[in-house]
């Protein structure tokens, strides 16, 4: 008889966990209560870099007199945005359900919340339920936008980042708390579409978890677009006038804007599924507590995505889900196949793109490790050059002993694509003399890493 698996949660890492235990040769049920893709397919990830799509080519057009033409004034369209947007969520949710169908995987929508430790119990919109037994449930439920109790969020001036994709209108001045991934992200898109930005800065620089060099391109990026950073500054309160807001400051500065958005972080999503009944434990923060192999407290109830408190990347996410079906069934159980989330490759989509992977400069000195650092500008790229775009740099970090290289970050045009070739050199143990010897394409950003390297 097959394992009978349950997954709690559409998203990467429930369609990639359904998707693979399937392959696997599992009987599987799929429970999502909003669409196949999850979060990151109707807030996250998908609309977002749709948006910083449009914004880059608006940044491009904007640029053309650079590159011998007229100079172009673009404007963006909001109700085109919206209607693109809506179609790339349903070529990837028609994509994605249609690959789970074809698997025989049974799609249950509705909300779903255990029961006992090996049943649970889906809620369809209309309240009507359905039993689902189970050896293997797989929860990944991921999480929901942070707000802070000063933060009287309408949906209208005060925004969620799940209420910017896209907003009604655009904002005409953009107040952004939050200098982390999420927020710096806005501020570059806003502020390419024509917004006035201010983004209020808890600590000194933008970015604060990234390499300072990495943080410095933006934030002479950002100036130099009129963006204001309030540095070390937290907000303590939001005031909603009838034409704008307020944004108070634990210093006492005061941000003055038509719309705030909060970029504040997120909270999981572990209420309501049953979880303390089913003896599944919960650390502090409400994320499901996990091991190496992402199983919970319970043996055969396994955590994914954001609710495992993890990286919150949605490739991580899937590679979790992709793992948890293969441990769950018995493939490569090994300590092998465990996931490495310090080689875990990450982007920033802003204008210059940042990227990293693996052991970061700052962190080998706070460590006391010895590491070579190299860095090659892309000024001296002929392709960067070509582009008209010679922002930013490649840096490699690697052992000053083996030569193998244990980590990079890249900060320009393309870095998204390009940390990949870093990534795998960390992830395979190459050595910097592996990629010197690659026989790379002229011209091509790529040869910035050959150059790192060299």
């Amino acid at each position: 008889m097959p394992q009978r698996v349950v997954v709690i949660g559409g998203g990467p890492a429930g369609n990639q966990a359904a998707s693979t235990a399937a392959r696997l040769g599992a009987e599987v049920v799929l429970v999502e209560r909003d669409v196949i893709g999850g979060a990151a397919h109707l807030w996250d990830c998908i609309p977002s870099k749709a948006m910083i799509a449009t914004g880059g080519a608006i940044a491009e057009m904007r640029r053309a007199k650079g590159m011998g033409l007229v100079d172009v004034h673009p404007e963006p369209d909001f109700d085109a945005l919206r209607t693109r947007i809506k179609g790339i969520e349903q070529r990837l949710e028609s994509s994605v359900t249609g690959l789970l169908r074809s698997q025989s995987v049974r799609l249950l929508s509705g909300t779903g919340r255990l029961v006992t430790p090996n049943e649970v119990e889906v809620t369809d919109a209309d309240g009507a339920t359905t039993l689902v037994g189970a050896d293997t449930i797989v929860l990944s439920t991921g999480s929901r936008p942070r707000i802070p109790d000063f933060a009287p969020v309408d949906g209208k001036r005060v925004l969620t980042t799940r209420d910017a994709y896209p907003p009604p209108d655009l904002p005409e001045r953009l107040v952004v708390i939050g200098s982390g991934v999420t927020g710096v992200e806005f501020v570059h898109l806003f502020s390419a579409f024509g917004s006035e930005v201010t983004l209020i800065v808890s600590r000194q620089q933008v970015l604060p978890q990234k390499d300072p060099e990495v943080a410095a391109v933006l934030e002479d990026d950002f100036l130099g677009r009129g963006v204001k950073l309030f540095k070390g500054a937290r907000a303590v309160g939001i005031d909603v006038t009838g034409t704008g807001v307020a944004v108070r400051c634990d210093d006492g500065r005061v941000a003055q804007g038509s719309h705030v958005l909060l970029c504040i972080g997120s909270i999981p999503n572990s209420e309501g599924l049953g979880l303390e009944e089913a003896g599944v434990k919960l650390d502090a923060g409400g994320y499901v507590v996990v091991d190496h192999n992402c199983k919970s407290s319970v043996a055969h109830i396994y955590a994914a995505g954001d609710l495992s408190g993890k990286l919150p990347l949605s490739s991580v996410a899937a590679m979790q889900g992709r793992k948890i079906a293969e441990h769950a069934l018995g493939l490569h159980a090994g300590p092998h196949r465990h996931i490495d989330y310090e080689k875990a490759a990450s982007a920033i989509f802003t204008d210059p793109e940042i990227a990293d992977v693996g052991l970061a400069e700052v962190d080998a000195f706070a460590m006391g490790r010895k590491v070579r650092v190299t860095k090659v500008p892309f000024s001296a790229s002929a392709k960067a050059l070509i582009n008209d775009d010679p922002r930013g740099f490649v840096k490699i970090v690697s052992d000053p002993a083996t030569g193998v290289v244990l980590g990079g970050s890249i900060v320009g045009r393309h870095a998204a694509e390009l940390i990949s070739v870093i990534a795998l050199a960390v992830t395979a143990g190459l050595r910097v003399t592996d990629i010197v010897e690659s026989l790379l394409v002229h011209p091509a950003l790529a040869e910035a890493l050959a150059e790192a390297a060299d």
